[in-house]
């Protein structure tokens, strides 16, 4: 299964995960593009690669990540999965735009801020 996406920038629901994929594989076509991921606990390390056109990288299963031009224009990466359903978790629309919606204390107490914050970000969802 492949997938080709165009972008100029990131949007903030490309922060995502694949729990039913193995390891998800971009490849830069026209321009540059920073790539990262996030480590598993405990100690959730912040993993990031430029790579340019030609280059390809390699995901780990399962973890949370991202991708962003970061080039002159824009650019087409080309994404490979190795499962014809591997499941995707946009990270931001699950936690501020569940259906119904996750308590506001309780997201507070999780990400250490005010209320007021995750109340303004719930909105964005």
């Amino acid at each position: 299964m492949w997938a080709a996406r165009a972008w100029k920038h990131i949007k903030p629901e490309w922060l995502q995960g694949h729990p039913s994929d193995g390891s998800p594989v971009t490849r830069a076509q026209q321009s540059r593009n920073l790539n990262g991921f996030v480590t598993s606990n405990p100690d959730n390390n912040l993993i990031t690669r430029t790579i340019k056109k030609g280059d390809v990288l390699v995901f780990p299963m399962g973890l949370v990540h991202f991708q962003r031009n970061v080039g002159s224009g824009n650019d087409v990466a080309i994404a490979t999965l190795s499962s014809q359903n591997p499941g995707v978790i946009t990270i931001a629309n699950t936690i501020f735009g569940s259906n119904p919606s996750v308590s506001g204390d309780i997201l507070a107490k999780a990400f250490q801020v005010d209320k007021s914050v995750v109340d303004q970000l719930q909105t964005k969802f």
